[in-house]
């Protein structure tokens, strides 16, 4: 049995997620002790939405999956690390390829990202 500190910090553990063959750093997402036993069994990225209160499998809807390769856990035991392989191409639910898609540039802000599909098209 693999125990995380999920009380340390309010129930939720961050999850960094990284593209498995590149390292590029796709997104961060949350887990509770239900997403984190359902990643393990199901071998696909699942989190804890804050947002809507709910379980979320990644690419449930937008069919933007995260088949889970390995898993890292930090020393103190309250943050893993998700390498994966990043199905259909975008982990961001704007469309991006990454999460992680302005950059601050003097001052300002400058979208550096890939822009793989529109999610109005995806989420109707």
């Amino acid at each position: 049995m693999i125990t995380l500190a999920f009380a340390k910090c309010g129930g939720l553990i961050p999850a960094i997620v990284q593209d498995s063959k590149t390292g590029e750093v796709l997104m961060l997402a949350y887990m509770n002790e239900q997403a984190w036993q359902e990643t393990l069994t199901t071998g696909e990225a699942t989190y804890w939405s804050r947002s809507r209160q709910e379980l979320w499998v990644k690419g449930e809807t937008s069919g933007n999956v995260q088949l889970v390769n390995e898993i890292l856990i930090d020393c103190d035991d309250d943050t893993v690390l998700l390498r994966v392989e990043q199905v259909g191409g975008a982990a961001c639910h704007t469309g991006y390829r990454s999460c992680f898609f302005k950059k601050v540039e003097d001052g300002s802000i400058r979208v550096v990202g890939e822009k793989v599909f529109d999610p109005k098209e995806v989420y109707k």
